[in-house]
């Protein structure tokens, strides 16, 4: 038994129905669209970690107060 008891002859059925339909040349466009929408799926998500780290980044450095006094230097003429 396969998926929701469909077997595997069934399984091979139904795809090879699919390739005489759709042919080999439009499947595997619709592969390489896949893939690319994937790949540009995951290249998002990585941007939107690294502009939440740099948020992480400047809230950290707002939050900080750094008292410095500096002396003045007395001319030597």
């Amino acid at each position: 038994m396969g998926f929701g008891g469909i077997g595997i002859w069934q399984l091979l059925i139904v795809l090879a129905i699919i390739l005489l339909i759709f042919g080999t040349k439009r499947l595997r466009n619709l592969g390489g669209d896949v893939g690319g929408a994937i790949k540009g799926f995951k290249k998002a998500m990585s941007e939107e970690d690294k502009k939440d780290e740099q948020a992480q980044l400047k809230e950290q450095k707002e939050g900080e107060v750094i008292d410095a006094t500096a002396e003045k230097k007395k001319d030597q003429a």
